[in-house]
């Protein structure tokens, strides 16, 4: 790294260090390259206790130029959310946020939910951290503006109406019953209401009832009126915190340990309209104005909605100029991020901090209360199973098929009582025909347990690490669901691979019953049992996997089934067409430009999907 120093530009750009592995374990961006990258290797640096661990790890150094440092920035926000690296500061989970999409880009938009977002001409509100919340939005506004709910783009004709349109929850669509210019209007209230604006909402929602009362249709002056009075019952809720009716977004921090929380609070018109939380890791070295920098880029790389102003409790001094930029340009307006001194902004800012510290308590005696009980459900497991101590790593092990068709079994792992989605391991059954779960398990134990032997073999010679590795690592207790059947093929498979020191059960469903080997009556936990309790997770999280799986692969066989039947589409556009919309229901709703704009399809083929679905 020091030769490559020599080299290195003093132009904008992005810097990135990785491992041994080559893993990325930390980007920064840089005004100057050279120097920002230079500043690692001084005596300040090595003071610094994260700055000395990252460069006691990295071994190789990486940069990309840029023409600007606005870019540098966003290209940094971009790297951070792709690589998450070790020694950045992340928000934890960010990937999964929900957001409520308005597809404005259709004919007759609908409100869905979802987590990815994409340029489709579609409007975006979020990102939101509690999905239960978004969902309770999403049935409220169904209430209010009964946009349509089908799947299809458009909407397919129908010479019936649906029962949504009975229950007044669609104004139909499909069977003529709205004209498209209306209908736009109900989106247009959506849109309205998301961002803020009940205030001129409700002017609306007023002007159109009088004119439709005036034109004497009193069934529709009848429909504005309700939902009139819908949007003042939500609008009396929200509190008046602005006098100026400014868009403005508050943000603030408490931090415990390595942890912090962020406060957001979004004011629409001078009213505060909601607010969010979100964690952020590995913060414990950093200063309170570098943890709410890190916030700001990485929230706002993702947001729909930028607001004129950003209040903070801590100044990104270092950062303001290229930050307010960076907004500048994604809002297409003048962006301001200040630090309140006094007055309301400054009340408001230490609002959102003492919520945060509330909202970081809360999750912090949660998960103590949490620790608790999983401390408490390992050691009874312990007691009941006659095990030397709790088990540290649980593996719970099922089968998925019907009527012996797409088999599958599922790795489920536990550790310190808590799900570890990323050891989750999946195996399609290959020697067994036919449904039999007892040959089933005993191949995928098989598997997993010779994978295992081989691993820490290579591990203890040097050709192998542990982070490349996938089943090294063995369980101090597995589970197999099922009874007696299930339990003698894993005991089986277990003294083959000279694995007989792991202890091993069987859950049965229904009683609930625990099997072990060598006692011919099962263990009986009570239905209020703790350790029964966390076995039964384990077990739900290993079923779900596996039918996950077995879906996942009776979809494709299915689709691939119901495309042979069309003249002109063979292996290969089958496999594109598969590749690119992944669903039937995803391919029954396309249009003939996009059939034709798939890999390998041309017009004609097109027309003949189009045409098998559709006529």
């Amino acid at each position: 790294m020091r030769e490559k120093l020599e080299q290195l530009p003093e132009s904008p750009g992005v810097y990135i260090y990785r491992d041994g592995q080559g893993a990325v374990i930390y980007v920064g961006k840089a005004l100057s390259l050279k120097h920002r990258v230079q500043s690692y290797f001084g005596a300040a640096a090595a003071r610094n206790p994260k700055v000395k661990a990252l460069m006691a790890r990295a071994k190789d150094l990486e940069y990309i130029t840029t023409d600007s440092e606005v870019e540098a920035l966003i290209l940094e926000s971009n790297l951070i959310k792709e690589h998450r690296p070790r020694y950045n500061v992340c928000l934890k989970d960010d990937k999964s946020y929900p957001y409520l999409k308005l597809t404005l880009q259709e004919e007759y938009p609908r409100l869905l939910l979802t987590r990815r977002l994409l340029k489709d001409g579609s409007r975006y509100f979020g990102p939101y951290t509690q999905v239960g919340a978004v969902q309770e939005t999403q049935r409220l506004l169904q209430r209010l503006f009964p946009l349509r709910t089908c799947k299809h783009k458009s909407p397919l004709p129908r010479s019936r109406p649906c029962l949504n349109q009975h229950i007044k929850r669609c104004l139909g669509p499909c069977c003529g019953l709205v004209t498209a210019a209306e209908y736009r209007k109900l989106a247009d209230g959506v849109q309205l209401f998301l961002s803020g604006r009940q205030e001129q909402l409700l002017k609306d929602l007023r002007r159109r009832m009088e004119e439709a009362a005036g034109a004497l249709d009193f069934e529709r002056a009848a429909l504005l009126r309700d939902q009139l009075l819908a949007v003042e019952k939500v609008a009396e809720k929200q509190k008046i915190v602005s006098g100026d009716h400014e868009d403005r977004d508050v943000v603030a921090m408490a931090r415990e340990q390595d942890q912090s929380c962020v406060m957001i609070f979004f004011v629409r018109g001078g009213k505060l309209i909601g607010r969010e939380h979100f964690l952020l890791d590995e913060t414990a070295d950093l200063q309170r104005d570098e943890v709410i920098e890190a916030f700001l880029k990485q929230y706002y790389l993702e947001a729909e909605f930028i607001p004129r102003e950003v209040l903070t409790e801590d100044f990104p001094a270092a950062e303001l100029a290229v930050l307010e930029r960076w907004l500048s340009e994604k809002r297409g307006g003048r962006v301001r991020i200040i630090k309140p001194r006094r007055g309301e902004k400054k009340k408001l800012v230490e609002l959102a901090g003492r919520n945060a510290l509330l909202q970081l308590e809360e999750i912090e005696a949660g998960r103590a209360a949490r620790h608790d009980v999983l401390v408490q459900a390992l050691d009874e497991l312990a007691r009941a199973l006659g095990l030397e101590a709790p088990p540290g790593r649980l593996e719970c092990f099922d089968i998925s098929n019907i009527q012996g068709a797409e088999t599958v079994a599922s790795m489920a792992v536990f550790e310190a009582g808590r799900p570890a989605p990323q050891q989750y391991r999946r195996f399609k059954i290959q020697t067994v025909s036919g449904p039999d779960d007892f040959a089933s398990m005993r191949e995928a134990l098989s598997r997993r347990f010779s994978r295992g032997r081989e691993e820490r073999e290579l591990i203890g010679t040097g050709q192998l690490s542990t982070r490349q590795a996938k089943f090294h690592r063995l369980p101090d207790l597995l589970v197999v669901d099922g009874g007696k059947g299930q339990l003698s093929s894993a005991v089986a498979v277990l003294e083959e691979q000279g694995c007989t020191g792991i202890p091993v059960c069987g859950l049965a469903k229904e009683e609930e019953l625990i099997f072990l080997p060598g006692r011919p009556a099962p263990v009986r936990l009570p239905e209020d049992s703790p350790a029964l309790q966390l076995l039964q997770r384990l077990r739900d999280e290993a079923h779900r996997f596996a039918v996950t799986y077995h879906r996942q692969l009776r979809g494709k066989r299915n689709l691939k089934s119901s495309l042979e039947d069309i003249e002109g589409v063979g292996a290969t556009r089958r496999r594109e067409l598969l590749k690119a919309f992944g669903s039937l229901d995803k391919i029954r709703a396309a249009g003939l430009e996009e059939l034709a704009a798939v890999p390998g399809m041309n017009r004609k083929a097109a027309v003949a999907v189009y045409d098998y679905f559709h006529r």
